[in-house]
């Protein structure tokens, strides 16, 4: 039982009628819906404005991930220290006022500002994020977290099969202002949806002054001492990089391999949107049975496969389907790796082993982005996917020290 400025919150053995989970999740529902409308209105609006330069169309992923890499250590390192709840909505308040004053300067300056929405809200989710990965920790019974993973999932599957369709549609419609004024919206309906959580837990008054290169050390060391979070990052670094070389080439693939146009990319990605709304459920249904470093190495291992069948692929059927299959597995990566960490982290130090986690996975992921524009032409399309399909080898192989290990909550080594 937790107790909250006089409020105690039973946590319920039905997730469903777990008001933290709810709200968190209903939270996620709008911002999913949000950015959806925003990602697909600037990858439209940009390849509109370069005429398909795949520079500018990498730029984009940079901007989303960027900030994520630079900012998550800080985040990380402040989400343990501030309340959760408040942290939460500030950040949701904040994109919301940065989005609406980047849609001003977007009717009246240069198209390049439109950067800068995602830019800010892809720094300020590295606040918010782990503060709701700590409310899930103080309030979810731990048999229940790889549950609570897949419905995150599951949410996410979701969005990526009316997602694209979604974004295609306002933008079409509508326009760039009004895909970004959708954006600012969600961002403030989910800064109230956030109000009904209930009030943060006072933390126990400490003579000890807070001092935030003392934390972020702390946050390294513990990791350091962890041979399964060590694990852990090698994996992130080398899926990183993986992930980050085809990310911005997803819609060349429509173009190039497929001879389609820009906007078929919607429905590769609703096919892949579809495999993880099946694999999510399924693994929603599984969640006891199976352990998550079991379901991370099939969703690596099935990932490289299929990333090497959609550089090669020629067929938009043979394309849709390895696009299904993947979606299918890819929940299992990302329910391993967050059940991996929620199981293996002290509450105190969720915000901050995410923090130095998450710069492995993002860092190399940009660093891929940045350089798949350049790599394209004198690899080819097809050996790009080759090559991210040999990473997600690499990073399947740091998987096996996961098998021996028996898993435990580490001590914190506090600095003095």
């Amino acid at each position: 039982m937790v107790k909250s400025e006089g409020v105690q919150v039973q946590p319920s053995k039905n997730i469903f009628a777990n008001r933290i989970v709810l709200a968190i999740m209903s939270s996620n529902f709008l911002l999913q819906l949000g950015i959806w409308v925003r990602n697909f209105a600037i990858l439209l609006y940009v390849t509109d404005m370069t005429n398909n330069n795949p520079r500018y169309v990498a730029l984009i992923s940079v901007a989303e991930f960027a900030p994520i890499f630079l900012f998550s250590f800080i985040g990380g390192t402040f989400a343990d220290r501030w309340k959760p709840k408040l942290t939460m909505v500030w950040c949701d308040l904040l994109s919301a006022v940065s989005i609406f004053v980047v849609l001003v300067t977007l009717m009246f300056g240069s198209w390049y500002t439109i950067f800068f929405a995602t830019l800010v809200s892809a720094i300020l989710s590295q606040f918010s994020m782990p503060s709701a990965m700590r409310l899930f920790k103080q309030h979810v019974p731990t048999e229940q977290l790889q549950s609570v993973m897949a419905m995150f999932q599951s949410l996410m599957a979701i969005f990526m099969v009316i997602g694209p369709i979604i974004g295609t549609f306002v933008y079409q419609k509508f326009g760039i202002y009004t895909s970004i004024g959708v954006m600012g919206v969600m961002f403030l309906l989910s800064a109230a949806v956030l109000m009904f959580l209930p009030k943060d837990k006072e933390k126990e008054k400490s003579d000890v002054k807070p001092d935030f290169k003392r934390e972020l050390a702390d946050g390294f060391r513990y990791v350091l001492n962890h041979k399964v979070l060590k694990s852990m990052g090698a994996i992130f670094a080398a899926c990183g990089l993986a992930v980050g070389l085809i990310q911005p080439l997803a819609i060349f693939v429509a173009i190039e391999n497929l001879g389609m146009s820009k906007d078929f990319i919607q429905w590769l990605l609703m096919a892949s949107g579809i495999g993880m709304l099946i694999g999510g459920g399924a693994i929603f249904a599984l969640s006891k049975k199976v352990s998550p470093q079991k379901l991370l190495a099939l969703g690596i291992l099935v990932s490289m496969i299929a990333t090497i069948g959609i550089g090669f692929s020629t067929s938009a059927g043979l394309t849709i389907g390895l696009q299904f299959i993947n979606g299918l597995f890819m929940p299992c990566i990302h329910i391993g790796i967050n059940t991996l960490i929620l199981k293996n982290t002290e509450e105190a130090f969720v915000g901050r082993v995410n923090g130095v986690l998450n710069p492995m996975f993002m860092g190399m992921m940009v660093i891929g982005m940045s350089v798949s524009g350049l790599i394209k032409d004198p690899l080819s399309l097809s050996g790009v996917y080759m090559t991210s399909g040999i990473l997600f080898l690499i990073g399947a192989l740091f998987i096996i020290p996961l098998f021996k290990d028996e898993f435990h909550i580490p001590q914190p080594e506090v600095s003095k």
